[in-house]
């Protein structure tokens, strides 16, 4: 009987025919830097996990001149905001709704409801609006690439790869998630939210951009003080994103004042794959070969292996100098 590591390597191996399996020098083609211009953009997100999804999107839509953003896809969550998979999709979707409510010309039918469950096995994809939207989407929109913003689990992506494989040649997706690669653990948020879409993501051949958040994501924090003087009072949309991070940070001072610890900054990681498709001199990267994610969330060498881009840092001030000016300007 095949071990669920072994089974994901062979469905990985059978979803696209010999034929038409990506070779190392056409993934790195595809894995090429963004070219100048406005790109295809569907965004996957766990919206209201906390507060950072939110500045995500609103970036990507203040940023017409380089992303067409498509659709967007709530994905689900569980911690202390949802006790179930179906419900953090649900809120997340809801969310969603009320940034768009911002936004009075972009259609609201560009929110769709994605994945209410995580996979329990490889061979079980699960079927949802956003899975449908995104299958359709790359099939049918032209010769260039949909590029898939994924700042939550993947699960929504990489069922939609396992129903139509073909995609893979016509998406090239980023994904928040998972740390860097010799980190000695591979353990994060977004990557355990489903462990099997995180290794189907990374064995499936896709052109994946990984931004992790170990030393590379989380340097982009921010402060209480910041955002006050950056945002208060300059749109509606900002001082919405702004009472939320002050709603968080009141909670997470409060407990670090009892232990004793001070001062308090709060890292938004999620806009990171936004900045990477603005300007990727932001978020540098490299392409290395794709690491194997084992069953305990630990990272192997993939010496061998498709290749893959990780970005390998984040230059902070110039990504928020972009998120205040864009939020300041609606």
């Amino acid at each position: 009987m095949l071990t669920r590591r072994e089974l994901i390597q062979a469905t990985a191996t059978l979803a696209v025919a010999p034929a038409v399996r990506a070779q190392p020098a056409d993934l790195e083609r595809r894995l090429a830097l963004p070219p100048p211009g406005q790109m295809r953009v569907v965004l996957d997100t766990d919206t209201f996990n906390e507060i950072d999804d939110q500045y995500a999107v609103a970036y990507s839509l203040l940023s017409p001149d380089r992303m067409d953003v498509e659709a967007i896809y709530a994905a689900p969550f569980v911690n202390n905001l949802s006790p179930t998979a179906a419900i953090g999709m649900e809120r997340s979707y809801q969310e969603i709704l009320r940034l768009l409510a911002f936004f009075p010309d972009v259609d609201e039918s560009i929110a769709l409801r994605g994945s209410d469950r995580y996979f329990e096995s490889v061979d079980r994809p699960i079927d949802s609006p956003a899975a449908r939207d995104l299958i359709d989407k790359a099939m049918n929109g032209g010769d260039e690439p949909l590029y898939v913003l994924t700042i939550g689990g993947p699960v929504n992506v990489s069922s939609a790869m396992l129903m139509e494989p073909r995609i893979k040649d016509r998406i090239v997706v980023v994904w928040l998630g998972g740390t860097t690669h010799y980190w000695p653990f591979a353990r994060e948020f977004n990557l355990q939210q489903d462990v099997i879409a995180s290794q189907v993501l990374f064995d499936s051949g896709v052109p994946l951009v990984q931004i992790p958040t170990k030393n590379v994501s989380e340097h982009l924090r921010t402060t209480v003080p910041e955002l006050t003087e950056q945002l208060q009072g300059r749109s509606l949309l900002g001082d919405y994103l702004l009472g939320q991070f002050l709603q968080y940070a009141s909670r997470a001072m409060n407990r670090g004042q009892r232990a004793g610890i001070y001062p308090y900054s709060k890292v938004i990681w999620d806009i990171s794959a936004i900045a990477w498709l603005i300007n990727p001199d932001w978020v540098p990267s490299e392409i290395v070969d794709s690491p194997v994610l084992t069953d305990d969330m630990r990272w192997e060498s993939g010496a061998g292996r498709h290749p893959i881009r990780v970005a390998n840092n984040v230059f902070r001030d110039a990504v928020f100098h972009d998120v205040f000016e864009k939020l300041a300007s609606m």
